[in-house]
């Protein structure tokens, strides 16, 4: 009888645990094809660049990205952190940043050059928001990975922002990006939020030909 009893606790017990662990197991923050793109090859190794010039690239890069959980051990995230730098520091590329929707992954990973900082290192933001822009505008040519062979000036990007993100060691940072550094974190959150830079030119120049042709009418 008493053998019955420690069995049947022992039983209980072990069905409470392994229902704590299933509870308690995370989930995986990539799908599998996801995973398999990010580990078709280690961090020496580029990505390929998604463009506008291709319809399903294009589709893609109109949506807008996941927010991920920094975890210093998941290999997955790690790797395309790593392949992301490798990307926008390769011959064929040589950006000022990149995003993770620009190499097929729709999750809020940027990198993104510090102009404003010696050397003009490359920094990653993880789950980055602008929380405030500033009135002043500044005029600024834009170029863009997923966008081969065009240039544009824009005239409505934010002076300076302020901005805050996660970091691959989990730390969280809040701070205040200006002049051109700011146009780089603009245009690489834009991305995240399946805006292009191109968007911004069609408005300001719908918004440009609206006041001509109300200057017109007054005349």
């Amino acid at each position: 009888m008493i053998k019955t009893t420690l069995l049947s606790l022992l039983l209980v017990c072990l069905i409470a645990c392994s229902s704590k662990n299933e509870k308690t197991a995370p989930q995986a923050q990539f799908t599998d094809e996801q995973a398999q793109l990010i580990m078709a090859a280690d961090s020496a190794t580029p990505m390929r660049v998604f463009k506008i010039t291709k319809e399903s690239d294009s589709l893609l890069l109109r949506m807008p990205s996941e927010a991920v959980t920094v975890d210093p051990k998941d290999t997955v995230l790690m790797n395309l952190i790593d392949r992301m730098y490798t990307t926008v520091r390769d011959s064929l590329s040589l950006g000022a940043g990149i995003a993770a929707p620009q190499v097929g992954i729709l999750k809020r990973i940027a990198w993104v050059q510090r102009f404003d900082k010696e050397g003009f290192p490359f920094e990653v933001i993880i789950n980055p928001v602008i929380k405030q822009y500033s009135k002043k505008k500044q005029d600024c040519p834009e170029g863009c990975l997923s966008i081969p062979g065009r240039r544009d000036t824009l005239s409505t990007r934010a002076y300076a922002i302020l901005v805050e993100y996660d970091k691959p060691d989990a730390s969280h940072e809040i701070e205040m990006v200006e002049d051109f550094t700011a146009v780089v974190f603009q245009h690489e959150i834009d991305h995240l939020n399946g805006i292009l830079y191109l968007d911004h030119l069609k408005q300001e120049i719908k918004d440009a030909e609206g006041l001509m042709t109300l200057d017109t009418l007054s005349n």
